[in-house]
C-alpha cells in the first residue's frame, strides 16, 4: 500500500543556510544602491572633474611664466650681471693710484752736526784680589779715550777704552799687603771719578782681603773676606783713627758674641732675633806694621764657646779718612749704630744729620750710612 505526506514536512539545514545568505546579499545590494543614490544626490562623483580643472589652471600658469621668460630674458640677465659685478667690487677692492699734485718745494739744506757724546765720569765695574795677590780693575769711560789708574794718589798706569767704553787694568806684579785707595782719571779731559775703591790685602792671602766701593751714599762690598766657623760668620771689621773697632756679622739668634784682641777680652754683644750682631769696642791705638790676632767667639747659653773665628793681620797705615760707612741691616737702630761707632748712643743725631735723616726712628735695611768718626 502506497504512503502519502500529510501536512507540513521539515526543511533541511542546507536550505536554511542558503536562504539566509541570499537574504544577506539582497540587503547589501540594497544598501549599495541607497548609498550610490545618496552620494549622487550631493555631487560627490563630480570631484574628479574639479581636480582636472585645477591641473589645467596650473598648466596655464606655467605656460604664462614661460612666455614672460621668453619676453624678458635679456633684462633679467643684465640685472644679474650688474649684481655680480657689484659683489666682486665689494669683496675685491682695487686701489687705483691717486695722483696728487703738490707745489714744488726747494730741497732742504743739510747741515753736518758733529756726533758729540755726553760727558761722563770714569766709573768702576769691579776690583778683585786674585789668589796670587794681583788685583784686577775693570771700569768704563767715554769710548776710545785714555784713562789713568791712581793708587794711593799716584798714577800707576794709563789704559785705553774700547769702542764700548770699557777698560781693564791687571798689573803683572802683586801688591804688597796693606791698605790701598784706587781712583780713576780721564787723561784727555782731566775728569776724576766720583767714587773710589778701598782695598785691603792681607798677608794671609786673598781669603782675608777685602775691597769696598766708596761712594757719597755709602760703601758697597766688592770682595769680602771669608771669615766663618760653623754658624758664626764675620762680614766686616772696621777700625777707625779714634781707636774704635766695630765687628759685624751673623750667628744664631739670642746667643752672645765676644771679642778678644791678642787674647785679651775687650767686649761682647748679643745676636738679634734676625741673626745679626754688631760689636763696637775700644781697641786702643793699633800701630801700623805690627801683627795682631783677633778672635770672635760665639757662646751658648751656659757660656761655652761653640764657634771661633781667628783673624791675624798686620796693621796697615791708616788712610786718614774722617768718615766710615755702614750698611743698615734688619733690626738695626741709630742708637745701637752710634754706640758701636761713636761709643755713645746719644750721638745718633750726628749720624742722622750727616745722612739727612729727618726721622731718626725710621731707617731701612740696605740703607747706606756715612758715619762721622771725628
Amino acid at each position: 500500500m502506497a504512503t502519502t505526506n500529510i501536512g507540513k514536512t521539515k526543511r533541511s539545514t542546507d536550505d536554511l543556510i542558503d536562504d539566509a545568505v541570499n537574504r544577506q546579499q539582497d540587503w547589501l545590494e540594497n544598501r549599495r544602491t541607497f548609498t550610490r543614490e545618496f552620494l549622487q544626490r550631493f555631487n560627490v562623483f563630480k570631484k574628479p572633474e574639479q581636480k582636472s580643472e585645477s591641473a589645467t589652471k596650473k598648466s596655464e600658469k606655467k605656460s604664462r611664466n614661460k612666455e614672460i621668460l621668453r619676453a624678458y630674458w635679456f633684462p633679467i640677465v643684465c640685472a644679474l650681471l650688474v649684481v655680480l659685478i657689484a659683489i666682486f667690487v665689494m669683496l675685491f677692492k682695487i686701489n687705483a693710484p691717486v695722483k696728487v699734485f703738490a707745489p714744488s718745494v726747494p730741497e732742504p739744506i743739510i747741515r753736518q752736526v758733529k756726533n758729540t757724546e755726553k760727558q761722563t765720569t770714569p766709573s768702576f765695574d769691579l776690583v778683585r784680589i786674585e789668589k796670587t795677590g794681583n788685583i784686577i780693575v775693570a771700569g768704563r769711560n767715554v769710548r776710545e779715550s785714555n784713562i789713568s789708574v791712581v793708587i794711593n794718589k799716584k798714577i800707576v798706569a794709563t789704559e785705553h777704552t774700547n769702542k764700548d767704553g770699557e777698560f781693564v787694568y791687571a798689573p803683572s806684579e802683586a801688591l804688597k799687603p796693606g791698605n790701598y785707595v784706587i781712583s780713576l782719571i780721564d787723561s784727555d779731559k782731566n775728569i776724576k771719578s766720583a767714587d773710589s775703591v778701598f782695598v785691603y790685602i792681607s798677608e794671609q792671602g786673598y781669603k782675608n782681603s777685602v775691597s769696598l766701593l766708596l761712594t757719597k751714599n755709602g760703601s758697597k762690598v766688592m770682595q769680602a773676606p771669608v771669615l766663618m766657623d760653623g754658624d758664626l760668620v764675620v762680614s766686616k771689621i772696621d777700625y777707625m783713627d779714634n781707636g774704635r773697632m766695630v765687628v759685624t756679622g751673623k750667628a744664631l739668634p739670642r746667643l752672645r758674641v765676644s771679642l778678644s784682641l791678642n787674647d785679651k777680652y775687650i767686649g761682647f754683644a748679643r745676636v738679634s732675633d734676625y741673626k745679626n750682631f754688631g760689636l763696637g769696642v775700644d781697641a786702643g791705638k793699633l800701630e801700623s806694621g805690627k801683627e795682631y790676632k783677633l778672635n770672635i767667639r760665639l757662646h751658648d747659653g751656659e757660656g761655652t764657646t761653640i764657634a771661633n773665628v781667628e783673624h791675624k793681620f798686620v796693621m796697615p797705615e791708616m788712610t786718614g779718612d774722617d768718615d766710615t760707612f755702614y750698611t743698615v741691616r734688619r733690626g738695626d737702630c741709630l742708637w745701637i749704630i752710634a754706640r758701636n761707632f761713636l761709643r755713645r748712643g746719644v750721638l745718633f743725631t750726628m749720624i742722622a744729620e750727616r745722612n739727612n735723616i729727618k726721622n731718626p726712628d725710621l731707617i731701612f735695611p740696605e740703607q747706606h750710612l756715612q758715619i762721622p768718626v771725628k
